[in-house]
Protein backbone atom coordinates (compact mmCIF):
# COMPACT_ATOMS: atom_id res chain seq x y z
CA UNK A 1 0.00 0.00 0.00
CA UNK A 2 2.55 2.23 0.89
CA UNK A 3 3.86 2.15 -2.36
CA UNK A 4 0.73 3.19 -3.85
CA UNK A 5 1.32 5.93 -1.84
CA UNK A 6 4.57 6.66 -2.75
CA UNK A 7 3.69 7.00 -6.76
CA UNK A 8 0.83 9.21 -5.75
CA UNK A 9 2.40 11.53 -3.34
CA UNK A 10 6.48 11.23 -4.12
CA UNK A 11 8.95 12.61 -1.53
CA UNK A 12 5.85 13.72 0.44
CA UNK A 13 5.73 10.49 1.85
CA UNK A 14 8.46 11.08 4.50
CA UNK A 15 8.93 7.62 6.18
CA UNK A 16 7.33 4.11 5.81
CA UNK A 17 6.91 0.92 8.02
CA UNK A 18 4.96 -2.17 7.82
CA UNK A 19 1.62 -1.06 7.84
CA UNK A 20 1.94 2.52 7.64
CA UNK A 21 3.16 6.10 6.71
CA UNK A 22 4.23 9.45 7.98
CA UNK A 23 3.53 12.57 6.38
CA UNK A 24 3.71 16.16 7.14
CA UNK A 25 0.88 17.71 8.96
CA UNK A 26 -0.10 20.12 5.99
CA UNK A 27 -0.66 16.76 3.74
CA UNK A 28 -2.58 14.44 5.85
CA UNK A 29 -5.80 15.94 4.56
CA UNK A 30 -5.13 14.83 1.37
CA UNK A 31 -3.41 11.48 1.79
CA UNK A 32 -5.98 10.46 4.21
CA UNK A 33 -8.68 11.86 1.86
CA UNK A 34 -6.94 9.95 -0.89
CA UNK A 35 -6.95 6.27 1.08
CA UNK A 36 -10.40 6.57 2.01
CA UNK A 37 -11.75 7.13 -2.65
CA UNK A 38 -8.63 5.60 -4.44
CA UNK A 39 -10.56 2.04 -5.13
CA UNK A 40 -7.87 -0.06 -4.76
CA UNK A 41 -7.60 0.95 -1.52
CA UNK A 42 -11.15 1.83 0.53
CA UNK A 43 -9.91 3.09 4.06
CA UNK A 44 -13.23 3.73 4.70
CA UNK A 45 -13.21 3.60 8.59
CA UNK A 46 -11.16 5.52 10.89
CA UNK A 47 -10.79 3.17 14.01
CA UNK A 48 -9.30 5.68 16.27
CA UNK A 49 -6.83 9.02 16.78
CA UNK A 50 -4.41 8.41 19.35
CA UNK A 51 -1.36 11.24 20.73
CA UNK A 52 1.75 10.06 21.98
CA UNK A 53 4.18 11.85 23.63
CA UNK A 54 7.73 10.83 22.93
CA UNK A 55 9.43 13.24 25.78
CA UNK A 56 12.05 10.94 26.68
CA UNK A 57 13.67 9.33 23.36
CA UNK A 58 16.29 7.08 21.94
CA UNK A 59 18.93 8.45 19.72
CA UNK A 60 17.13 6.35 16.50
CA UNK A 61 13.93 7.68 17.07
CA UNK A 62 15.29 11.17 17.22
CA UNK A 63 17.31 10.67 13.83
CA UNK A 64 13.81 9.57 12.31
CA UNK A 65 11.68 12.48 13.78
CA UNK A 66 14.40 15.57 12.87
CA UNK A 67 13.35 16.99 16.55
CA UNK A 68 12.86 15.35 20.17
CA UNK A 69 11.19 15.53 22.19
CA UNK A 70 8.17 15.14 19.87
CA UNK A 71 4.12 14.57 19.92
CA UNK A 72 3.13 12.25 17.21
CA UNK A 73 -0.21 11.63 16.22
CA UNK A 74 -1.62 8.44 14.99
CA UNK A 75 -4.57 7.85 12.77
CA UNK A 76 -5.51 4.05 12.09
CA UNK A 77 -7.64 2.87 9.64
CA UNK A 78 -9.80 -0.11 8.28
CA UNK A 79 -10.51 -1.38 4.73
CA UNK A 80 -13.09 -3.48 4.84
CA UNK A 81 -13.61 -4.45 1.33
CA UNK A 82 -10.14 -5.30 1.17
CA UNK A 83 -9.50 -6.47 5.22
CA UNK A 84 -6.61 -4.33 5.08
CA UNK A 85 -5.64 -2.25 8.13
CA UNK A 86 -2.77 0.84 7.87
CA UNK A 87 -1.55 3.43 10.18
CA UNK A 88 -0.86 7.48 9.56
CA UNK A 89 1.53 9.21 11.38
CA UNK A 90 2.15 12.68 11.95
CA UNK A 91 5.20 13.65 13.90
CA UNK A 92 5.44 17.00 15.68
CA UNK A 93 7.09 19.70 18.16
CA UNK A 94 5.92 19.68 21.74
CA UNK A 95 6.52 22.88 21.81
CA UNK A 96 5.45 25.44 19.59
CA UNK A 97 6.85 29.54 19.33
CA UNK A 98 4.64 31.28 21.00
CA UNK A 99 3.29 29.09 23.43
CA UNK A 100 0.27 27.59 21.23
CA UNK A 101 -0.49 23.66 20.96
CA UNK A 102 1.43 21.76 18.00
CA UNK A 103 -1.17 21.56 15.48
CA UNK A 104 -2.80 19.40 13.07
CA UNK A 105 -5.73 19.81 10.47
CA UNK A 106 -8.85 18.64 11.08
CA UNK A 107 -10.13 15.23 9.56
CA UNK A 108 -13.98 15.96 10.78
CA UNK A 109 -14.62 16.88 7.08
CA UNK A 110 -12.89 13.08 5.98
CA UNK A 111 -14.18 11.18 8.66
CA UNK A 112 -17.42 11.86 10.83
CA UNK A 113 -15.37 10.25 13.65
CA UNK A 114 -12.57 12.96 13.74
CA UNK A 115 -14.69 15.16 15.38
CA UNK A 116 -15.04 12.97 18.80
CA UNK A 117 -11.89 11.29 18.48
CA UNK A 118 -9.82 14.85 17.57
CA UNK A 119 -11.68 16.39 21.00
CA UNK A 120 -10.58 13.47 22.88
CA UNK A 121 -6.40 13.81 21.88
CA UNK A 122 -6.68 17.34 22.22
CA UNK A 123 -8.15 17.28 25.87
CA UNK A 124 -5.86 14.22 26.85
CA UNK A 125 -2.47 15.06 24.93
CA UNK A 126 -2.72 18.87 24.01
CA UNK A 127 -3.29 18.65 20.00
CA UNK A 128 -4.69 21.65 18.19
CA UNK A 129 -6.87 20.08 15.66
CA UNK A 130 -6.81 23.11 12.81
CA UNK A 131 -10.58 24.12 11.28
CA UNK A 132 -12.31 21.69 13.65
CA UNK A 133 -16.00 22.52 14.12
CA UNK A 134 -15.92 22.01 18.09
CA UNK A 135 -12.87 21.40 19.68
CA UNK A 136 -13.31 21.60 23.11
CA UNK A 137 -12.75 19.40 26.37
CA UNK A 138 -14.80 16.05 26.20
CA UNK A 139 -13.47 14.26 28.91
CA UNK A 140 -12.20 16.81 31.48
CA UNK A 141 -13.97 19.74 32.99
CA UNK A 142 -13.69 23.22 31.04
CA UNK A 143 -11.14 24.53 33.97
CA UNK A 144 -8.82 21.36 34.26
CA UNK A 145 -5.48 22.86 33.44
CA UNK A 146 -3.22 20.62 31.34
CA UNK A 147 -3.05 17.71 29.11
CA UNK A 148 -2.40 14.38 31.64
CA UNK A 149 -1.39 12.25 28.57
CA UNK A 150 1.89 14.46 28.55
CA UNK A 151 4.90 13.17 30.00
CA UNK A 152 5.93 15.95 31.99
CA UNK A 153 2.36 16.55 33.19
CA UNK A 154 2.03 17.16 36.75
CA UNK A 155 -1.73 16.26 38.27
CA UNK A 156 -2.96 18.35 41.36
CA UNK A 157 -2.83 17.89 44.36
CA UNK A 158 -6.18 19.05 44.51
CA UNK A 159 -9.31 19.95 42.51
CA UNK A 160 -11.86 22.12 43.69
CA UNK A 161 -11.26 21.47 47.22
CA UNK A 162 -11.26 17.45 46.75
CA UNK A 163 -7.83 16.09 47.76
CA UNK A 164 -6.05 13.75 45.32
CA UNK A 165 -3.37 11.68 45.69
Amino acid sequence: MSDILDAKFGDRIKAKFADGVVVEAGDLVEVMTYLRDAPDLKFEMLCDISGVDYLEIDPKKAAKAGYEPHLEVVYHLQSFQYKKRFTVKVMLPRQVEGGGLPAVPTLSGVFKIADWLERETFDLVGIDFTGHPNLQRILLSEDWEGHPLRKDYEFPLEYHGIRGR
